[in-house]
């Protein structure tokens, strides 16, 4: 007992110095109370976020003192990053519940919606709340979107280890490199993603938004996490007759798009390789799959609804709507202008949208799902399989993509997500469906959502707050699972990890 004891001392040590830095970040809500302050938004007292970063500083010190960080083996590295998720969300729902009203489940769910870049949220009266929560509630999800631990790992410089803990936290088939050193690719990444950011919110400022909506919205545009500071989400700026809404919502599909893509394709971008928007298998799968389902749900509302009277004007709304929930859902963004489950999208348009739900988007991308890389190697799966019927077992038949051979060891693992993922939703659906009211497809819909990392579901978002409270921790195993790709997870809670 003491040996194991002794073999999980340096995840404790790691995991110290993850605390400390999470606590140093705890403190940037209140500049954020000063820069973007508001008429009519009230300020909550400063010891709010205060005494959860201290509390957060001291434990990590404590555990950085008394456990050393030495070098981590895949297996501990995994154990980490599940414990690192999981701890991270407690301390960072303590804001919630001291300047609100909420249990503090309802409070570590929406932080652990927020991490995990899912968006589901379990708090509503977002116009009137004040601007270091809400600024919290969607630097979560920033921090989230390229993964709590590859922050940690480019601020923090710690040897071999981190390419384990890279490994643990972003489990990316074929995910190439911008540079050989992986502290000098995550500076990449992060100065890619911040960037990114800045230019959004630049555009959406100049759009109209305010400073802070600006800001918010980039924020959760590229992370793909859709947290909104409005109840309405993105259909607010129409509502309260923005002039230009219409630039807004385009402004917003560009922005999910670039969370939604591989960033080492940004990285070729910016280095001048254009072919790379096109000259990859996941990217001729992910813009075919954007354009076909753009098609099919405008189509289906065009031949459930008609023009009427409008003409091109009412012609150019449903399919800018379209392509704004086709997008916002296949990056598992999840920012509307419509309810997903209003008879607005009609039985064909919602049965896409479940469909993208699972897919999600690019591998090294902010976005949730299976991923967009992963279904292309399942059909080449398929496809290898049909011939082996037709030329027999023996033939040697290896799956290439893009010029590289996937070895079988991943395409068992690829396999065994695959089935994780179906398992989970099911048993979320079941778990749903017994414990509310909610159908057969609206049960479905909110773990495809948790396990997706999507948010939008056909379970209405004003009663999320209503579900029981088994059904949230389900969600919440769901989050965790799908942000991590289950395997961490399982990892954690299996009783021979600690035998």
């Amino acid at each position: 007992m003491r040996d194991r004891w002794k073999y999980f001392q340096p995840v404790l040590g790691y995991l110290g110095l993850l605390v400390c830095v999470f606590g140093v970040l705890m403190l940037l809500p209140l500049a954020a109370r000063e820069i973007f302050a508001e008429e009519g938004r009230a300020k909550v007292a400063a010891w709010v976020f205060w005494v959860p970063a201290v509390a957060a500083l001291a434990i990590g010190v404590i555990f950085t003192a008394r456990f050393r960080a030495a070098p981590l083996d895949s297996r501990r590295a995994m154990i980490l990053c599940a414990l690192g998720w999981i701890v991270i969300t407690a301390i960072g729902a303590v804001p919630f519940c001291l300047a609100l009203d909420i249990g503090y489940l309802d409070a570590y769910f929406e932080t652990m919606s927020g991490f995990t870049t899912t968006g589901i949220t379990m708090l509503v009266g977002l116009d009137r709340m004040p601007v270091s929560i809400l600024f919290w509630r969607t630097f979560t999800q920033w921090l989230g979107g390229l993964g709590i631990l590859t922050f940690f790992l480019a601020v923090l410089y710690i040897g071999r280890s981190a390419h384990r803990l890279f490994g643990a936290e972003s489990h990316k088939v074929f995910s190439r490199r911008p540079a050989p050193s992986l502290f000098r690719t995550l500076r990449i990444l992060w100065l890619i993603y911040a960037t990114f950011t800045v230019l959004t919110g630049v555009a959406l400022l100049l759009a109209g938004m305010t400073p802070m909506d600006a800001f918010l919205h980039a924020m959760a545009s590229i992370s793909t996490g859709g947290y909104s500071p409005h109840d309405a989400s993105i259909a607010f700026f129409r509502q309260a007759a923005y002039p230009n809404y219409v630039l807004i919502e385009y402004t917003i599909i560009v922005a999910m798009l670039l969370g939604g893509i591989n960033f080492f394709v940004h990285y070729r971008l910016l280095t001048g390789n254009l072919r790379s928007l096109w000259d990859s298998l996941e990217m001729r799968l992910w813009w075919g799959l954007l354009a076909g389902a753009v098609v099919i749900v405008a189509a289906s509302r065009f031949l459930r609804f008609g023009l009427g009277e409008g003409g091109w004007g009412a012609a150019h709304e449903i399919i800018r709507s379209s392509l704004f929930h086709v997008v916002s859902i296949a990056t598992t963004t999840g920012f509307v202008t419509e309810d997903i489950g209003s008879p607005i999208f009609p039985a064909a348009a919602k049965q896409v949208f479940l469909v993208l739900m699972v897919i999600g988007g690019c591998v090294g991308s902010t976005s949730g799902g299976l991923k967009m890389l992963r279904v292309g190697v399942l059909y080449k799966m398929f496809v290898r399989q049909i011939r082996r019927l037709v030329s027999g077992p023996s033939a040697v038949q290896p799956i290439i993509v893009d010029g590289e051979s996937i070895d079988d060891e991943e395409l068992r693992r690829i396999a065994a997500l695959m089935f994780g993922w179906i398992m989970l939703i099911v048993f979320g659906a079941l778990v749903t469906a017994l414990l509310s009211n909610y159908g057969t497809l609206a049960s479905a819909s909110g773990m495809f959502s948790a396990v997706g990392n999507i948010g939008p579901c056909y379970i209405p978002a004003s009663t999320m707050v209503d579900l029981h409270w088994a059904v949230k921790i389900v969600y919440i195993l769901g989050m965790l699972a799908g942000r991590l790709e289950i395997l961490p997870l399982l990892l954690l809670f299996s009783p021979r990890t600690w035998r």
